[in-house]
């Protein structure tokens, strides 16, 4: 896909009344005050979304505008396919090979379409969402909520342990043009083994890319992911800005190419559908199958991916 209001402060004023009455003897009374136990952290003050430039509030016009333009194509679609969109086992291993074992890009972010073998986590995958300064406290509630919801339907599609807890190895970034550089530098710090300098094509994205994902390789065979950065635009509208996320975190996890065939799917560059699909879970189910290994060739591996489409599907070996 070529993808606050702050809590009122309220303060509480004591105020004490002296009255001398003329004439009367008070009796005197020695106050005795307790001491009042500090606490043990000082609540962090309320987030405030930084003021955005103009260049990022006219990419933010110009995002609703293609949103609203691809609603009125029917398109985005969110209903994870129906009657309207079947496949075959033939079709879903098609895709599969055409998806698992193809690039979209290479490491510059350039279109190439190259071959390459299956990649694909083996550790536990653990989300954690870094924001840029100008993203609203609203947004922030909303766009944590979908990237921890997501990551437990991503866990169940693949049968991989994935979650939003934990110490992160994929980071998403949900920033706008003005403070896309620090959320980079922040997620440099934070994964090891990655430096700015590997996240720089990260960091300049063209006006029609709304959202785009790295993976790095560190295990055996550099075909085992460890480490990734998403980077969503924070400009993106709130259907955009989700579609961004599901396809973006799938595609972290080894779907790295898009299909012009692929059907009903979100890896499929005419953005007829929104959100992952039931197809793009038999995908998943099939990239995290044990019978599957990293570093397969599609001719090593077509034997038995067509076996758990046929499985997935119902249909001829």
């Amino acid at each position: 896909m070529g993808f606050g209001a702050v809590s009122p402060t309220r303060f509480f004023g004591f105020m004490a009344l002296c009255l001398t009455l003329a004439g009367c003897e008070l009796p005197v009374h020695k106050a005795v005050l307790k001491p009042v136990a500090r606490p043990d952290s000082v609540a962090p003050p309320p987030v405030v979304a930084k003021p955005t430039s103009q260049k990022s509030a006219q990419l933010r016009s110009y995002l609703v505008q293609v949103q609203t333009a691809q609603l009125s194509q029917g398109l985005l679609r969110q209903d994870g396919g129906g009657e309207d969109t079947p496949y075959t086992s033939e079709m879903l291993a098609r895709n599969f090979e055409r998806i698992a074992f193809y690039n979209e890009y290479d490491r510059n972010f350039v279109r190439n379409g190259g071959r390459s073998p299956l990649r694909r986590w083996e550790e536990p995958v653990r989300f954690d969402v870094i924001f840029g300064e100008g993203v609203t406290p609203s947004q922030r509630k909303s766009d944590t909520y979908h990237v921890a919801q997501y990551a437990g339907r991503l866990a169940r599609a693949t049968g991989h342990p994935i979650s939003a807890t934990g110490v992160p190895n994929f980071i998403v970034i949900i920033a706008g043009e003005d403070d896309r550089a620090e959320a980079l530098a922040q997620a440099a710090r934070r994964l090891p083994g990655i430096t700015l300098a590997s996240l720089a094509a990260l960091r300049d994205l063209r006006r029609d890319t709304y959202c785009v994902v790295a993976a790095f390789a560190g295990g055996d065979g550099a075909y085992v992911y460890t480490a990734a950065v998403a980077v969503i635009r924070a400009e993106n509208p709130d259907l955009l800005r989700l579609a961004c996320i599901h396809e973006e975190l799938a595609q972290g996890l080894g779907l790295a190419n898009d299909s012009p065939a692929a059907r009903p799917s979100i890896f499929n560059d005419d953005d007829e559908f929104a959100l992952l699909t039931r197809h793009d879970e038999a995908l998943l189910r099939m990239l995290y199958d044990p019978r599957l290994k990293p570093g397969m060739t599609a001719d090593q591996a077509r034997p038995t991916f067509r076996k758990i489409a046929a499985s997935l599907t119902g249909g001829p070996v």
